[in-house]
């Protein structure tokens, strides 16, 4: 399974994932189209199904010119409002595309419709990975627009307690930095977190992106999967 990222519009991300035997493709939060055709031609694939996270434009806006310009083309995700939806999907509802298989996991809190998708390839030693649109982020999880603040919570312990730490996390938008400024001042004295920071400031001197991280190091800097830890340190002088 090989991922392509491409950053698009002022800090989104959509995806490009390669089933490297049949030379099948699957694109995730199609917002420029003709950018995603043109990457694909390059990798000789056969784009063949998109699916979207969820409806806000910025993750959709290229579902039906998409469509257009490949007739059969599949759009799925979890809520009728996405642009273009040819099926919609059910939690727990499994996909295949060749060697890759498609576990759709419903996280509501950004918008109630909110979709990821966890894939992972026979036979292979390389970690799966988990498309998490505006749920999960790099240190960070989206805005609860359409939710509680309590379901986003639960959508993102449902993540942690299904997926093995080694999963690489792909979300939707670059927004590393600045979750990183906010995790330092939650633990001001979280290594782990100046660590990440630093390099993430690299990163983004260098132009480079900072996706994807992995569940596992999630855990150490990012406060929204870190709730128990530093609520238990509250009192402390320094956070850990």
């Amino acid at each position: 399974m090989k991922v392509k990222v491409i950053p698009v519009l002022e800090d989104n991300y959509m995806y490009l994932i390669i089933e490297e035997h049949t030379r099948e493709a699957v694109a995730v939060d199609v917002a420029v189209p003709k950018r995603l055709l043109e990457i694909a031609g390059r990798e000789g694939v056969s784009l063949t199904t998109v699916l979207t996270t969820h409806h806000h434009w910025d993750h959709t806006r290229g579902n039906a010119e998409l469509a257009h310009l490949r007739p059969g083309l599949a759009v799925m995700g979890a809520d009728e409002r996405i642009c273009a939806l040819t099926r919609r999907l059910a939690h727990g509802e499994e996909l295949r595309f060749g060697a890759i298989h498609v576990r759709c996991l419903l996280t509501p809190g950004h918008t109630s419709g909110h979709m990821s998708y966890f894939l992972w390839e026979d036979e292979c030693p390389d970690p799966p990975a988990l498309f998490s649109g505006d749920a999960l982020s790099v240190a960070g999880c989206g805005w609860h627009l359409e939710d509680t603040a309590q379901q986003m919570y639960q959508s993102l312990t449902k993540i942690l307690d299904t997926l093995p730490p080694q999963t690489k996390v792909f979300c939707g938008h670059e927004h590393t930095l600045n979750n990183l400024e906010f995790a330092q001042k939650v633990e001001p004295c979280n290594d782990h977190v100046r660590a990440k920071l630093s390099w993430a400031q690299k990163r983004d001197d260098d132009d480079i992106p900072t996706v994807p991280s992995t569940l596992g190091e999630e855990l150490l800097y990012n406060p929204f999967l870190r709730v128990t830890q530093w609520q238990q340190r509250r009192g402390s002088h320094c956070l850990s």
